[in-house]
């Protein structure tokens, strides 16, 4: 009898595989998520680096401009991507999914793992597709470079996700989740160097830049895509620091969602 109960609950990856495969194909039968996701980034990218050029000391062009926020704007679609993406945990709450997933004979963690791989993947799908932009900008990376760069996102994509999924785990309103983006993730990504180099801030400002997770990931785009060499810290160093925060936030989204309460699950 026990034999039996044993053999018929399923292990962690199956039924994370299939959150993953019900993220996926949800994202891609609403279309309108898909060309907001890819064009909101890329009104940004081409009016503020047009807008900014001239006022950007640093660069002095506006070509040159456009090519230092490009790798911002990759982060950008990055995390409006993994904000919608988390924003289906909710709804998921709202709409008694979320209840009978937890219900069945199936380990949390395979609900952390299912979500935020889903989140990821397609984060990390949109950023990717956004690097065929590069050349049309005069900038031509090295082969490794994009490597660098396709590892990058991928990570920065896994971060971001398990962050959001951290934050609306508790949540059952979209407008409560809203209100911690605005607060939290839009200004994460406006002070990690996207906007401006972290060398050209000074005193507070830097040093919750430094401070940012988000910072060494966006530097490390910067690094492998422009080869910008002013950069507090090395290539390497940025994609390894990038690479533990994705495993401190996933394992705080874990001890979430694991954490004993009486709250209901929906």
């Amino acid at each position: 009898m026990t034999e039996t109960r044993q053999s018929s609950t399923p292990g962690i990856w199956t039924p994370a595989y299939t959150l993953w495969l019900r993220e996926i194909v949800r994202f891609y039968r609403q279309r309108a998520r898909v060309v907001g996701v890819i064009a909101s980034p890329l009104l940004f990218w081409l009016v503020l680096g047009s807008g900014f050029a001239r006022s950007f000391h640093a660069t002095g062009s506006s070509e040159h401009y456009l090519a230092y926020f490009f790798p911002g704007s990759i982060a950008m679609i990055v995390l409006f991507t993994a904000i919608f993406s988390m924003m289906s945990l909710i709804q998921d709450r709202n709409e008694g999914f979320l209840l009978s997933v937890m219900a069945a004979p199936v380990s949390r963690s395979s609900i952390v793992l299912g979500k935020v791989l889903g989140g990821a993947t397609l984060a990390a799908i949109q950023g990717i597709v956004f690097l065929v932009f590069t050349p049309m900008i005069g900038v031509h990376a090295t082969m490794a470079g994009i490597g660098y760069s396709i590892l990058l996102i991928v990570l920065i994509s896994f971060e971001l996700t398990a962050i959001g999924f951290a934050i609306a785990w508790p949540m059952d309103s979209p407008q409560a989740f809203h209100a911690i983006v605005n607060l939290i993730l839009l200004p994460m990504w406006m002070l990690s160097g996207a906007l401006f180099p972290v060398n050209d801030a000074s005193g507070w400002l830097r040093w919750i830049m430094e401070a940012n997770p988000l910072t060494y990931g966006v530097v490390g785009l910067q690094q492998a895509l422009l080869g910008q060499s002013k950069a507090p810290l090395n290539l390497d160093t940025n994609l390894a620091l990038t690479a533990i925060f994705c495993v401190v936030f996933f394992a705080i989204s874990w001890a979430i969602v694991n954490r004993r309460t009486h709250k209901p699950a929906a």
